[in-house]
């Protein structure tokens, strides 16, 4: 029989002993994720879960001797290099929370390109070298101008999809464009007696919010119309009745202590806009008055300037006869 190293009992029994303390497991691929980052990973993760890399062997091993309802199920999810997380966030929230922690990486070449990769146009901090012959190996329109290599045009150097070349890896290492995200990518996780694989956990949760304060809505106008009474709706049903009987005893003249206040203003709008009418009345009267008065003020002049004509033909005349005696017996 062969020797088992006690640190595995050891190691098997705390990934136990944490399954039963915390409320939510979660299985982590951690492929490809370099040093630095998982370093990082660990650190933004200390304070808000327990995080433990491990054979996959001692994984399942801890999983299956757990007596939590259906946790069995997890170790289905375990494949490849794989770390387990356990938490107090919620799967849903865990899921994010692990979307978010994830970075920008370097591509080594031999990866599948997450979507297409371009290098744009535009001048580049290399001087003229070797270099230039590198960016034309792999297919990008590279020249020199002002002392300075250049991309001439805008370049899909490899499409979504498509394998990432060793020699091209490099080039977009040294133009600083990392096409790679690496992180934790949670592939289910066990809570409530449910595993949820990660499909379903990626929920886009201010949509889900939307729908459902509609759907609320919706009940709620719902029930107001059909007059059906609810701890929710009956505040609004009993203010809804309110303002219709308040309205029908205002129109009907009914006088109480809720319709007073109401009535007189009522009253007092309608006094001011048959004042409003009457003013204007007035005020087309007088105008009309004033329009009169005005042309029977010019009839008369038109009348007085023929007199005045007249009357001074008639003195000139007489200044002429006047004139004439006194040639005569001059």
């Amino acid at each position: 029989m062969a020797h088992v190293a006690p640190w595995k009992y050891k190691f098997v029994d705390r990934l136990v002993e944490l399954i039963e303390k915390y409320p939510v497991v979660g299985i982590v691929n951690i492929n490809n994720i370099p040093a630095p980052q998982m370093q990082k990973m660990r650190a933004s993760l200390k304070d808000k879960s327990v995080f433990i890399v491990g054979k996959n062997r001692l994984i399942k091993l801890a999983i299956e001797k757990s007596n939590k309802e259906n946790i069995k199920d997890l170790a289905n999810y375990i494949d490849g290099q794989t770390g387990i997380i356990f938490t107090d966030i919620d799967a849903f929230k865990l899921v994010k929370m692990l979307d978010a922690s994830k970075t920008k990486a370097p591509a080594k070449g031999g990866e599948i390109a997450p979507e297409d990769i371009v290098v744009r146009e535009g001048e580049t901090p290399f001087k003229p070298g070797p270099i230039i012959s590198e960016f034309q190996k792999v297919g990008i329109p590279a020249a020199i101008q002002k002392g300075k290599i250049v991309i001439r045009k805008d370049t899909v150097v490899v499409k979504k999809g498509e394998v990432i070349g060793r020699d091209l890896a490099q080039v977009l290492t040294k133009l600083e464009i990392y096409p790679m995200t690496v992180g934790l990518d949670l592939r289910a996780a066990y809570e409530d007696g449910m595993v949820f694989p990660k499909d379903v956990l990626e929920v886009d949760s201010e949509k889900v919010y939307g729908d459902v304060l509609n759907a609320i809505q919706s009940a709620i106008n719902l029930s107001v119309n059909a007059a059906y009474p609810t701890t929710i709706t009956v505040r609004i049903l009993i203010s809804s009745a309110h303002a219709k009987a308040l309205n029908l005893a205002v129109n009907a003249g009914v006088v109480n202590s809720d319709t007073l206040p109401l009535l007189l203003g009522k009253a007092y709008g309608e006094m001011l806009a048959l004042a409003s009418k009457l003013s204007e009345g007035l005020d087309e009267e007088l105008k009309g008055l004033i329009s009169s008065g005005h042309a029977e003020v010019k009839e008369e002049k038109k009348e007085e300037e023929p007199k005045k004509a007249e009357e001074e033909e008639d003195e000139n005349k007489e200044e002429e006869a006047i004139a004439g005696l006194g040639s005569l017996f001059g």
